[in-house]
């Protein structure tokens, strides 16, 4: 029987990836028997998370920047080619929210910083993949939520963004089915994530409406969501594109 992980030799990006969902997600692809570049704002967090998993045999390099910003997604990927060789994958997974003020409350920074992060860093950092998967194809997978397909009681602005990110998946998946780059969103339930923590400690009584929605009535491991993520990074998802993936505990189901 082969050793060989689900991700053996492939090369992925990851995006958000100094906590959470992200982290969780390179230190299971790197497992799976990937090469990780990972990305986030938070240099220190971000260095952690490489020590922790690939640091010693370069199986995982951290760069920091921001998904706001074209040109620095672009270094992002050029450092992966420089580095590995090539992008056969990239999870897409920063995101930001807030803690849901009225539209006719929100000022104008707080919806732009939203979307901005939730839908324009996915479209940065899918730009400038696809542009190196063009040639031999690849996976890309972008973090959504059930607030993509679900007025969910989020800020209106991050159910918007979340909406987005699966039309540019959709789009994109459309687009170069011909090159061979299958695209992807996944609709994340709520997840145990640092934000997740800090907005619980902040209020506990949330705990009961962020869950009570779903069939397994929990919040999911950040782990659980990384699962899905692979799955769809690697070859055994390879009939699979333009489609949103609930991973959700069936909060989409009811």
């Amino acid at each position: 029987m082969s050793t060989q992980g689900l991700l053996y030799g492939k090369r992925v990006v990851i995006t958000g990836a100094s906590s959470g969902i992200g982290a969780a997600a390179a230190e299971l692809f790197v497992r799976e028997g990937a090469r990780v570049v990972l990305t986030a704002r938070r240099k220190d967090r971000l260095l952690e998370v490489v020590d922790t998993i690939g640091a010693a045999d370069r199986r995982a390099i951290a760069i920091v920047a921001d998904v706001t910003r074209a040109e620095e997604m672009r270094k992002v990927v050029r450092t992966a080619v420089e580095t590995f060789g090539g992008v056969d994958a990239a999870f897409n997974n920063a995101g930001w929210t807030s803690t849901g003020t009225p539209m006719h409350l929100m000022n104008d920074e707080e919806y732009d910083r939203i979307m901005d992060v939730n839908a324009r860093g996915v479209w940065n950092a899918m730009r400038a993949e696809i542009a190196v998967m063009l040639e031999d194809g690849g996976s890309i997978v972008n973090t959504s939520s059930v607030a993509g397909v679900r007025a969910t009681g989020s800020s209106a602005p991050y159910i918007a963004a979340k909406h987005a990110v699966i039309g540019l998946s959709r789009a994109a998946a459309d687009e170069y089915a011909a090159q061979g780059i299958r695209v992807n969103a996944i609709a994340v339930g709520s997840t145990r994530t640092e934000l997740m923590d800090q907005v619980l400690s902040d209020t506990p009584s949330l705990l009961k409406p962020f869950t009570e929605r779903s069939i397994q009535q929990r919040l999911a491991d950040p782990v659980e969501i990384a699962q899905t993520a692979a799955w769809l990074c690697s070859d055994r998802s390879s009939f699979t594109t333009g489609a949103v993936i609930p991973a959700d505990g069936g909060w989409t189901a009811r």
